[in-house]
């Protein structure tokens, strides 16, 4: 079993410090731009890249993804691609009804 030297344990500890406040800081953003009172659709605009940008640090630092190989990567954008296709395809329906 490998043991890690105190200075590389010290480097991660330091690291999801700093992740953590980066999310400290991305929900304070997203508390104040709810303040902003936008309307209603740049308002998710900017609230769904709030929450990507937390989800990938998450994903990235505490799930350790960051280092993960690029079929972990490729799985991952196939995931995004058909989440976006299944969310679009009732908005696709709804557009169709308007007219």
């Amino acid at each position: 079993m490998e043991h890690a030297s105190q200075d590389e344990i010290r480097r991660h500890v330091r690291t999801y410090i700093l992740v953590f406040v980066a999310l400290l800081g991305l929900t304070v953003v997203t508390v104040a731009v709810s303040y902003l009172h936008l309307s209603i659709v740049p308002a998710v605009i900017v609230a769904l890249f709030i929450a990507s940008v937390k989800g990938g640090l998450v994903a990235s630092y505490f799930m350790h993804l960051i280092s993960e190989k690029k079929l972990v990567y490729v799985t991952l954008v196939l995931t995004v691609v058909f989440f976006i296709a299944l969310i679009s395809l009732p908005l696709l329906g709804y557009h169709d009804t308007i007219d």
